[in-house]
């Protein structure tokens, strides 16, 4: 499969609302728990500092990510970041991509650091995909995460210097 990435359009819009919301209903990953719709969807993608999609050969949309600042102010050199992949396409590095191009364009906006505030600690393919990309662990803080099932796990913040 050739995958690209690039940045998203109008007519990608469906997809990215769809590939979201499975996350956010996954309740596993995402801090989220109201669903985009349309609307909603096109002025929370829009928001960003940059919102990205990887698309196949067909133009279909597999995965996105947004990028943001993580703060303001004296801190509004770090950025933040998510990203989804849509469900049956989990595992095929296509998060890596993602990620990989997220660390282009935040050099590219002007961030120098990349910060991931609550990555859950059972979501073990994400952080080795992050600790073999460069990220670092910073630690862990105990129940920081609700799933949605109502139990709490732990959360462990990383970062990467851009």
């Amino acid at each position: 499969m050739n995958i690209t990435i690039r940045q998203y359009t109008e007519a990608d819009l469906a997809a990215m609302v769809e590939i979201w919301n499975e996350v956010v209903e996954n309740g596993i990953a995402f801090p989220q728990e109201e669903l985009l719709d349309t609307n909603s969807g096109r002025e929370f993608f829009a928001s960003q500092t940059y919102t990205a999609v990887a698309v196949d050969e067909n133009n279909t949309v597999l995965g996105l990510y947004i990028l943001h600042p993580n703060n303001v102010g004296r801190c509004g050199h770090i950025c933040n970041a998510s990203y989804a992949v849509k469900k049956p396409l989990r595992g095929l590095h296509i998060g890596e991509k993602l990620v990989s191009d997220c660390l282009v364009q935040g050099r590219a906006h002007g961030f120098g650091v990349l910060q991931f505030n609550a990555v859950v600690a059972s979501n073990t393919h994400a952080r080795h995909l992050y600790e073999r990309l460069g990220f670092t662990q910073l630690g862990t803080i105990p129940n920081g995460f609700r799933m949605k099932d109502g139990h709490f796990e732990d959360i462990c913040p990383y970062y990467h210097q851009l």
